[in-house]
């Protein structure tokens, strides 16, 4: 029997069995989708890597020789970085926990009459409030309670499920591999099925590779430096953990605005009501240069054009990003942020005519 279908009905079931099938491939490829990011950015990062091994060498020994160099880059360095971090967080736990360090904050602060001082301001000005250094300090200590737990849940998390890290490492190496040997292939295939002009593909495709190594090499280059820095100028002052608060450090230092001086401010604070002026004001100039030095000289050179993003909306997306999907959201915070800002300008520079005739283009 001849079926007389019209062609709109055929394409609206086509579409309709279409969406099911990314439905279930996307369900099917949720648990790995991490492995998949992390593996298609790490190709990006090293791709100079595996050309410069594969002008001398087959494509598949280059791939192999970089993904070896991958590994020891890579996870040696986090395996370690991961122990050393478990210790010293629980370290800050405890003494959150024990109320030790905010004992020690409250015996400084009382030998000092700013709370008084403060406080016959208020009352001066008609406000009948009487702040003490117990109400100041119980949120520094909850918050070091935290961020301790928190550090050393996840750092334990991971170290006691070895098998596991193992494991994903091993994935994300197989996506680097065929993703060396197959990339542009696979980039070429998803152009052809966007339905999209090849212009506006290859406009999202270079956003997207162009912040993953903002946030990874330029980004990522400049936390490791102020993280070290910050960690050996607390282990040259005798502080407590310098470990930890270099690694703090190094993950503030992907925040714009806040930055390293959220916690090397209020250290050269302390060292000052220590009565440790000069180590004080030691630790302020550090905090300038670095945070200077990184910000304005040398992440400019890194990251250089690739990516032009307003400081707030990088704030933004990084903060909902760790939110969301805990520490990899310093990477997919500011990929979402980078995916849905190229999208507005495609909309802007030929869509918006069809959906707004009467408003201006803004291309």
């Amino acid at each position: 029997m001849e079926q007389h279908i019209s062609p709109k009905a055929v394409f609206v079931f086509f579409i309709a069995l279409f969406c099911i099938a990314i439905f279930l491939a996307g369900k099917l490829m949720a648990p790995f989708f991490a492995v998949i990011i992390l593996g298609v950015v790490s190709t990006g990062i090293f791709n100079p890597v595996f050309r410069l091994f594969s002008r001398k060498l087959p494509a598949k020994t280059a791939s192999v020789l970089t993904c070896v160099l991958i590994f020891f880059v890579i996870f040696i360095p986090v395996v370690f970085f991961l122990g050393v971090l478990s210790k010293e967080a629980f370290d800050l736990y405890a003494m959150a926990r024990d109320a030790v360090f905010s004992d020690q904050l409250k015996n400084l602060l009382e030998n000092t009459d700013i709370l008084e001082r403060f406080n016959e301001f208020l009352i001066g000005a008609g406000i009948q409030i009487n702040i003490t250094w117990d109400e100041l300090i119980r949120p520094i200590s909850e918050l070091g309670k935290v961020v301790g737990f928190s550090l050393f849940e996840q750092a334990r998390f991971i170290t006691s499920n070895v098998f596991g890290l193992v494991v994903y490492f091993c994935l994300m190496m197989i996506v680097v591999f065929y993703m060396f040997l197959d990339g542009e292939k696979f980039i070429k295939y998803l152009y052809d099925l966007s339905p999209l002009p090849d212009e506006h593909d290859a406009q999202l495709f270079e956003k997207f590779m162009g912040m993953s190594g903002a946030v990874l090499i330029g980004n990522g280059i400049c936390g490791l430096i102020q993280g070290v820095a910050g960690g050996l100028l607390f282990w040259g002052l005798a502080l407590n953990s310098p470990f930890l608060w270099g690694v703090i450090m190094g993950f503030l230092a992907f925040l714009p605005i806040v930055g390293i001086g959220a916690v090397l401010v209020p250290t050269a604070v302390i060292l000052m009501l220590k009565q440790k002026v000069m180590t004080g004001l030691f630790v302020l100039v550090c905090y300038t240069v670095l945070s200077w030095g990184i910000e304005y000289m040398l992440k400019p050179k890194i990251v250089g054009d690739r990516v032009s993003m307003h400081p707030l909306i990088v704030f933004f997306a990084i903060i909902g990003g760790l939110k969301a999907y805990g520490i990899l959201g310093i990477i997919y915070g500011p990929l979402i942020a980078t995916f849905f800002l190229t999208l507005a300008d495609i909309y802007f520079s030929s869509f918006q005519i069809m959906v707004e005739p009467g408003k201006n283009n803004k291309a």
